[in-house]
């Protein structure tokens, strides 16, 4: 596996936060407020009665929608506050997929869908969570990479171990010396 495939392999479902906290759209933006402290997240996700979910209301959503327009929590509704539509991304796509979708849709936060079910929801501080890691690896395999590629670049002159005739281009094998025509006898055994 190539070490720049990561990213593409690593699904939405190993990285979302599960389960999703939900209120309904007839809920007051205080009480969705209020659960977002008690629950300690930055968003909430809407649902109809159903429990459809429909959008989602962020920290910034309360602060625009809410507070700088200087009206009661308790007077305003999930519903009129909320962002609408609500983006979202399959639990089986890669992490890769989840960061274009946020860039395209210009969003920090997707719900995660599994078979028609709201299963969790993916950040794009989760994504960031496991980037250093991926970094690392594929640090790591580059590494790996160019070690093999200079052992192979480099040749020894000298007289095979195995034959013992001269040759400008000996290769190691198993701590013996030996030339093209003994490497490649060898390699057919």
């Amino acid at each position: 596996m190539d070490g720049l495939d990561l990213g593409s392999r690593l699904l939405v479902r190993d990285v979302m936060s599960s389960p999703v906290i939900t209120i309904s759209e007839d809920a007051s933006a205080q009480e969705a407020a209020k659960l977002m402290k008690e629950s300690d997240i930055g968003c909430i996700i809407v649902s109809t009665k159903d429990g459809k979910p429909v959008g989602i209301i962020t920290e910034k959503d309360i602060v625009t929608r809410v507070v700088a327009e200087n009206i009661r929590p308790s007077e305003i509704t999930a519903k009129e506050i909320m962002s609408t539509p609500l983006i979202t991304i399959d639990a089986e796509k890669t992490i890769s997929e989840a960061a274009r979708e946020m860039n395209r849709y210009d969003v920090r936060r997707l719900a995660v869908m599994y078979k028609g079910q709201l299963v969790g929801i993916i950040t794009s501080e989760d994504i960031l969570s496991v980037t250093p890691e991926l970094i690392e690896i594929i640090q790591e395999r580059a590494k790996i990479s160019a070690s093999e590629e200079s052992e192979e670049k480099l040749s020894l002159a000298g007289y095979c171990d195995y034959c013992g005739a001269w040759s400008d281009s000996l290769k190691e094998v198993n701590g013996a010396y030996v030339c093209e025509d003994c490497y490649v006898e060898m390699k057919e055994k």
